[in-house]
């Protein structure tokens, strides 16, 4: 460990399930780093949907995870735990946790760490780690897109949208997505959508059926759930793949599985925060031979809509359940 760390800090605490306002600034004890991990002074934490569960009861953190709301941070090395050799202290770092970043301190394991791509402030890459892990897991991994598919992602504006948007585009798909308002829609284009659905005035099964020639995409990924399940299937080509990655018009639904069965499509999806450090190690492994290249080539980059002061986070949760940002929100602890 390294000197000059104090032994408190602040954070943002849940005493209860709530609105925004169960969110308060607390002072608390500065967390050490086990074995395999390091200690990361926070400048900026992400702030995701999974976030937004927790507060109200409905997402716990994983057995061992931080209380503490947060699952991506950026940040120096304060300190290192036994055995991490692949940093140093003041090393400028992203990091994906399963807890713990909204607040002046955070602990990760050392593989979920990476650099801070080269041209990109230290506060917008707290906006990489939650969403960039999440769309190459689900979107190439699991939905295994290739150069010359073609491409739906839902929420084109959300976080989750915007990177999956100019990923799928750089790595040669034809690009399609739903947003919720026109200014929303020319943001997907302008990152790399051919076409951006306004799902409040078109039927994006429809729209996707007259782009594609009646074929349908290859991939989708989702986020919405609920009715979009069967019309995703309806919007899939033969021998298409619908990667799930969240619910939020719920996750039970009635399916005819025989449009399923004649098109011989695929149904798949994961969720990131439980999975073991190591598989978390081999995303982040890709992401810095595939990804950060172009980050650093000004290719890709997060999209921050705002950012907050730490003891805002109330704030910023409201902002986030407006749904009236466009791509990532963030807290600051300077």
């Amino acid at each position: 460990m390294t000197t000059l760390i104090p032994e408190q800090m602040r954070y943002i605490d849940l005493a209860a399930p709530g609105g925004p306002e169960a969110l308060t600034l607390a002072t608390g004890p500065v967390p050490r780093p086990a074995a395999g991990e390091v200690l990361i002074r926070v400048a900026a934490a992400g702030i995701n949907r999974p976030d937004i569960l927790q507060r109200t009861g409905n997402y716990p953190p994983p057995p061992g995870a931080s209380p503490i709301l947060g699952l991506e941070v950026s940040g120096t090395i304060a300190g290192l735990g036994q055995g991490v050799t692949e940093w140093h202290d003041a090393d400028q770092v992203c990091a994906l946790v399963a807890g713990g970043g909204y607040a002046e301190y955070c602990v990760a394991p050392a593989p979920q760490c990476l650099p801070v791509p080269r041209g990109l402030s230290l506060i917008d890459a707290a906006g990489l780690p939650e969403t960039f892990f999440t769309v190459w897991s689900n979107l190439f991994d699991r939905g295994r897109l290739m150069a010359g598919d073609s491409f739906l992602v839902h929420g084109g504006s959300s976080g989750i949208g915007t990177t999956a948007i100019q990923l799928a585009h750089a790595f040669g798909a034809r690009v399609f997505a739903t947003a919720g308002s026109p200014e929303k829609c020319a943001v997907c284009v302008e990152l790399g959508a051919e076409r951006a659905i306004d799902y409040r005035r078109e039927d994006f099964t429809a729209v996707i059926k007259e782009m594609t020639q009646g074929r349908g995409v290859d991939v989708i990924l989702d986020m919405v759930g609920g009715s979009y399940v069967e019309k995703n299937l309806r919007a899939l080509a033969v021998e298409g793949r619908l990667v799930q990655i969240a619910f939020l018009q719920g996750s039970k639904v009635t399916l005819d599985l025989a449009h399923l069965m004649v098109r011989r499509q695929t149904i798949t999806g994961s969720t990131l925060r439980p999975r073991p450090v190591a598989d978390k190690a081999a995303i982040a492994h890709r992401l810095r031979e595939e990804v950060w290249p172009l980050i650093e080539a000004g290719k890709v980059w997060p999209v921050t809509d705002r950012t907050f002061p730490l003891a805002e986070a109330a704030a910023a949760h409201q902002l986030m359940e407006s749904s009236q940002h466009i791509g990532k929100i963030l807290l600051v602890t300077g």
